[in-house]
């Protein structure tokens, strides 16, 4: 019984295996026949249909089958935003800035730049982790703003300027109170007074700041008075042998 159950098992596997096969060449079949402007329409129906690794593998017949075609261009940048919405925010990155160095002066630059910006706002993860990728999407998101403030994507950019702010004031915050639970005053007040110079735009974290740094000022200068006084006269501790 074991070994018809293996051999029945056997056949399965051949034919799904063909049945695969027969699958991908289909596809080969299909797409070596069409056209530049077919290819880059059923990609885009793929992605209208949030079908983002079908999509990408019109968009990379498309490149393959048709390079010099007026519709390769649109393919690289439907390669780019399959990775986005698939949620792959690295792969997408990496794509945008291709396309940015291969077609600085292209009519959706500004897009690209937004989107390069985005992808690295999403792969932010946490207040308590260094901020490389934030500084990254400010970088792009200003260029959008000051190159093309005339364009749609301006204040996008300019709403996502302020979300990078909020991470980036919300960790000088972290780090504030890092240092102030650590007695390290001196560091905490100014990471506060940092906050209340440079994110004047968040009035909760603004009041937060401010009571925070009168305490870790009035700490720090308190911690420098007992030290004054131990230089000078020693610690009572020294008048207590048996201590």
């Amino acid at each position: 019984m074991n070994s018809l159950y293996a051999l029945m098992l056997a056949c399965l596997v051949f034919v799904f295996g063909l049945s695969g096969c027969g699958m991908i060449e289909s596809f080969l079949m299909n797409t070596s026949q069409m056209t530049a402007e077919e290819l880059l329409m059923e990609g885009n129906a793929a992605m209208r249909n949030k079908e983002y690794v079908r999509a990408s593998k019109y968009y990379k017949k498309l490149k393959e089958n048709h390079p010099f075609s007026e519709h390769t261009e649109l393919a690289e940048i439907g390669l780019a935003d399959a990775s986005f919405f698939a949620g792959e925010y690295s792969q997408a990155e990496a794509a945008y800035k291709e396309f940015e160095s291969l077609h600085p002066g292209h009519t959706h630059i500004n897009y690209i730049l937004l989107q390069i910006g985005v992808s690295n706002l999403k792969q932010f993860q946490s207040i308590d982790l260094p901020q490389d990728n934030i500084a990254e999407a400010l970088e792009y998101f200003h260029r959008v703003r000051d190159l093309f403030p005339e364009s749609p994507y301006a204040e996008k950019a300019k709403q996502y300027i302020r979300q990078c702010h909020r991470y980036q004031a919300e960790h000088e915050i972290f780090v504030a109170d890092f240092y102030q639970r650590r007695n390290k005053f001196l560091s905490a007040w100014e990471r506060y007074q940092f906050v209340l110079d440079e994110y004047p735009e968040f009035n909760d974290i603004q009041e937060y700041a401010a009571q925070q740094a009168r305490a870790a000022y009035f700490k720090y200068q308190q911690s420098r008075s007992e030290q004054e006084h131990i230089e000078r006269y020693g610690s009572w501790k020294q008048w207590f042998d048996w201590l």
